[in-house]
């Protein structure tokens, strides 16, 4: 009679049982050293784990070469949050999908201080400009600005976030610097010597082996820090808003990675070859059907 218990029990032993969660990891562009990343991301990380119930860790690079190498072959990582040119990488070569974005676009502005900025561009030639090293936007988009490689800055890359090549200047150790917008907006009294063309805004993007309903739930979270009292994580992230991304906005920024040490064009599908048309002759009598291709005989 026992018996007829050990089904009913077991079932609600498994109706007890809680979900465990799972562990998603979050890769992130070496704008800042690991340990200062993992400040920075730490309040996003445990929002988003308390809103969605999994965990989330934070993937870093100790530098731009490396993260690039990692983004080449395509080290696990379940999402991203990067600017434009990575994001429309992983999502054309890997897989992934971008599902929100910094609602201000990206640019880019080479400062000065006046004395240098007063001759624009050209008032910089051979002098210090301090950047993130390649292939950071910044650095990429400096090189659009000096197209000529004979008549350009003396560019650093000796910077460990993107803030402290303002701190340089101000220190006389560059006489320019490249940053992002949100950060040159901060000092108005360094003079913008010139601006990048615009990007789309840094995305948050998910792989393709994420489940939906977890990019459904990060998606819901990410919108849902405009209307909840969440000003330091955005403040963190600089940025005051965070908006659905469109996946088709990224193609134009991809062949940016284009002169990058490692980059390969992306392999085109083969077009499937063309059928030969029926024969409509009949070989004489005694010959061989000429059926096309390369014969080989072997020696006797």
């Amino acid at each position: 009679m026992k018996k007829k218990h050990v089904l009913p029990g077991l079932l609600l032993a498994v109706m007890a049982t809680p979900v465990l969660s799972a562990e998603y990891t979050l890769a992130v562009e070496p704008n800042y050293p690991p340990d200062q990343a993992q400040e920075v991301y730490k309040p996003l990380l445990d929002y988003l784990s308390r809103e969605t119930g999994h965990t989330f860790v934070l993937r870093t690079a100790g530098n731009y070469h490396v993260y690039w190498r990692d983004l080449r072959t395509a080290v696990k990582t379940d999402f991203a949050f990067e600017e434009a040119h990575f994001t429309g990488y992983r999502a054309d070569r890997l897989g992934f999908t971008p599902l929100v974005r910094t609602v201000e676009p990206t640019r880019y502005t080479l400062v000065a201080t006046g004395s240098f900025a007063d001759q624009g561009t050209a008032g910089l030639i051979g002098y210090r400009v301090v950047s993130m090293p390649a292939p950071s936007l910044g650095y990429l988009l400096l090189g659009e600005m000096y197209k000529n490689p004979i008549a350009q800055p003396d560019i650093l890359s000796r910077a460990a976030n993107w803030r402290d090549g303002v701190e340089m200047v101000y220190a006389q150790e560059t006489e320019g610097a490249m940053v992002p917008n949100y950060i040159a907006n901060q000092y108005p009294d360094l003079v913008p010597v010139s601006q990048s063309r615009e990007f789309i805004g840094r995305t948050l993007s998910a792989g393709g082996t994420v489940p939906a309903n977890v990019r459904e739930a990060v998606t819901a979270a990410m919108l849902a820090l405009n209307d909840a009292d969440n000003t330091e994580i955005l403040q963190e992230l600089d940025t005051t808003q965070f908006v659905a991304a469109d996946p088709t906005a990224y193609a134009s920024a991809e062949p940016l990675l284009r002169g990058m040490f490692g980059y390969k064009p992306k392999a085109e599908a083969a077009a499937p070859a063309a059928r030969p048309a029926a024969r409509t002759t009949t070989a004489p009598p005694g010959e061989d059907e000429d059926i096309g291709g390369i014969e080989v005989r072997a020696d006797r």
